[in-house]
């Protein structure tokens, strides 16, 4: 009995299967090609020199946040909602500096891109980051 299952089951563990995969983007973001390059210590990124400072970059479908960490570790996510990505907001950082929030629909994402609070429920669009010496370099 069991194995008269087994022909119906495998197809559908199949689609299960791909349908959980994940291919590191946003619903509706465009894929915008992003190699760009910044010096942290220069004076036009006061912020990048203390954990938990950040600047904004224009690369990107709307714009890129570049977010401290720690001296060697730095984060860059799109500037766009993960929630409504064709709204025309682009998210902040919160004037507390604690974490970013899109002033359209109100989604909150802490300063690694993780949702806080919605209606978003899909983190930021993160970019690669890559620090040599004082260059850091910020891809996808």
């Amino acid at each position: 009995m069991a194995n008269r299952r087994w022909p119906i089951l495998l197809p559908l563990l199949a689609i299960l299967a791909s349908s959980c995969q994940d291919n590191g983007s946003s619903p509706g973001i465009p894929n915008v090609p992003v190699n760009t390059q910044l010096n942290v210590n220069s004076q036009l990124y006061p912020d990048l020199r203390q954990d938990g400072g950040f600047a904004y970059l224009p690369e990107g479908y709307k714009g890129i946040i570049v977010v401290r960490q720690n001296a060697g570790s730095y984060l860059a996510f799109e500037r766009s909602c993960s929630y409504d990505p064709t709204n025309t907001c682009k998210l902040e950082v919160d004037q507390s500096r604690l974490f970013i929030v899109d002033p359209c629909c109100g989604s909150q994402f802490n300063l690694k891109g993780q949702v806080t609070g919605g209606p978003a429920v899909i983190g930021l669009r993160q970019y690669r980051t890559s620090l040599v010496a004082s260059t850091l370099y910020i891809s996808n």
